[in-house]
């Protein structure tokens, strides 16, 4: 059994509860890849929901030691895309990282890689290509995959449609390799050299993995990792 790790993402609902969540597209996709989720709750007692990241605390020793129980029974763990990043999602990236844990960053699971060890800055989309599509349907546009690049090495191509939700982008900081942008040039996918699986990319490959073999060849190919 191979033991997925994924931090729940927090939101509010419409008659004002403040919930976690993991997405359905991302469970039935980690499932039918031969995936065990376990989730991963946020360990400092804050209401994520209306705390700026500026007035968090760091984490204690007793909640970065709650965090480091829920690594120890993990094979992998993806950081999946939502809409805050906090010192929790630092400080768990940070120990993937020592603990060369096999990782994949989706969307903000991405933008959150690109500020390892660096302040998070993202910047607003100001580009003629569309970077959030309408439905979880279709692609919206081409990203050009570096050949000397573990994502090159899984894929087997230097050109891929991808889908897009994401309305501000990220630049990158000199920790990452960038492995695939746009053509706008905006940032696509980047990796971590010396670990054994760390690649983040800005697009959703769980939302079209049962009908496009580039998706569900990513996802198939991180599970392996994982099993070694």
């Amino acid at each position: 059994m191979v033991v997925i790790g994924i931090p729940l993402k927090y939101y509010r609902l419409a008659d004002g509860r403040n919930i976690l969540y993991l997405t359905e597209q991302l469970r039935r996709t980690i499932q039918k890849a031969g995936g065990f989720i376990l989730p991963i709750v946020q360990v400092q007692d804050v209401n994520y929901c209306d705390t700026r990241y500026n007035e968090l605390d760091k984490l204690t020793k007793k909640e970065k030691e709650q965090v480091e129980e829920y690594l120890n029974k993990v094979d992998g763990v993806i950081l999946p895309g939502g809409h805050k990043i906090t010192h929790y999602d630092e400080y768990l990236l940070e120990r993937c990282i020592e603990k060369n844990i096999p990782t994949l960053g989706i969307c903000l699971g991405m933008q959150l890689m690109s500020c390892y060890k660096e302040d998070f800055k993202v910047y607003p989309n100001e580009s003629n290509i569309n970077h959030f599509q309408k439905s979880d349907e279709g692609t919206s546009h081409i990203v050009k995959i570096k050949k000397d690049s573990k994502l090159y090495e899984i894929l087997k191509k230097e050109e891929l449609e991808v889908n897009s939700f994401h309305n501000y982008h990220v630049l990158i900081n000199n920790n990452y390799k960038i492995t695939a942008t746009a053509s706008d040039n905006y940032v696509e996918a980047i990796e971590l050299k010396k670990q054994k699986f760390h690649i983040g990319i800005q697009w959703y490959p769980e939302i079209d993995y049962d009908n496009n073999p580039d998706s569900k060849k990513l996802i198939d190919t991180f599970i392996k990792e994982c099993k070694k």
